[in-house]
């Protein structure tokens, strides 16, 4: 029997049946992606707008009163705006600082305790912290007592510091009893971190000679013996800072940290150029808190203190060495200038 020759095929006949596109693919095709893209557009434009309001005050105050997820930012922006070179005048107005203040104050009393609202508390005290006027105190007073948010008192801690330090400057007040006893309380927290900053903030609170000063003197007396090496390296800081010789044996631990270089295997060891870092940080905020405290007492250092400064000219680190060098120098031109003069 023959065979029978193939049967040659046709285009046609090769192709599937062409069928018109169904609902479900145009949606996949086109309107899926034209929603992912509006939606990136819509994020953009409120980042954009947010980042922009510092051209009208009053547009805080009206997105932060808001009950929405999104009003850390504007704070957080707002903060950054006071910040900044074009913060003077924002610095100075009393009205922003007190419907901050308000805000502050509802959402702490709201109950509220999720992350967005402990972020939202975080940044507002830092913006109320760099007002230049005395209105932004009584809020950032009241938040630093608020025991069950240790991250927020923190934030009203430091923010407290830096505000006293905007008023000091001004030649105003820097808050007087009330905001040395609620940073002296804060100081008495279990949270390690939120002791460190009151510690700092009482060294510029404290700086007066009344008897909230001399409680905040106290008070950083017995900071200075506290278990956290980072609440004493800040009350010895302070300390300094008051002229009280109360830190000499802090700060003399501070000096005699000994630098650990890098082995080459290890260079990319985060956690070892951290420490590193962090100890070159301290020595050098302790020269200058013994540079603090010659001049606060115009009194050279003890023989033990200036002998440690001497070892640190041979560190390591070419910033302690210089830090070192130039302390080493000032005491000597004290030393030299007769008493009285």
């Amino acid at each position: 029997m023959a065979d029978t020759p193939p049967r040659t095929l046709s285009p046609h006949d090769s192709l599937p049946p062409v069928e018109p596109p169904s609902a479900a693919f145009i949606v996949q095709l086109f309107l899926v992606p034209g929603l992912i893209v509006a939606i990136i557009v819509c994020v953009w434009l409120a980042f954009h707008w947010l980042a922009h309001l510092g051209n009208d005050p009053q547009a805080y105050v009206r997105t932060l009163r808001r009950d929405n997820e999104g009003r850390w930012q504007a704070a957080l922006n707002l903060a950054n705006d006071l910040r900044g070179p074009g913060g003077g005048a924002l610095k100075a107005d009393e009205g922003l600082a007190s419907e901050l203040g308000r805000i502050l104050t509802d959402e702490s009393a709201s109950g509220r305790t999720g992350e967005q609202s402990q972020m939202l508390r975080v940044y507002l005290c830092r913006a109320l912290g760099e007002f230049s006027v005395p209105t932004a105190l009584p809020p950032l007073v009241a938040q630093a007592q608020v025991s069950a948010e240790p991250l927020s008192a923190r934030a009203a801690v430091e923010a407290i510091a830096v505000l006293a330090t905007n008023l000091l400057a001004a030649g105003r007040d820097a808050g007087g009893a009330d905001t040395t006893e609620a940073v002296i309380t804060a100081s008495r927290s279990d949270d390690a971190q939120l002791r460190s900053a009151a510690a700092f903030t009482l060294g510029v609170v404290g700086s007066g000679s009344g008897s909230a000063d001399q409680a905040a003197t106290q008070r950083l007396a017995q900071l200075v013996s506290d278990p956290s090496e980072d609440v004493r390296y800040n009350a010895a800081l302070a300390l300094a800072r008051l002229g009280n010789d109360l830190a000499l044996e802090t700060l003399g631990e501070m000096l005699d940290l000994s630098d650990t270089p890098i082995p080459a295997e290890k260079a990319r060891d985060d956690a070892a150029q951290s420490k590193r870092y962090k100890r070159a940080l301290v020595v050098l905020n302790a020269l200058r808190g013994v540079a603090l405290l010659a001049d606060a007492t115009h009194a050279a250092p003890p023989a033990a203190i200036m002998e440690r400064v001497g070892k640190l000219a041979q560190d390591p680190v070419g910033d302690v060495r210089a830090a070192a060098a130039a302390l080493a120098t000032k005491i000597e031109r004290l030393s030299a200038t007769p008493a009285g003069t």
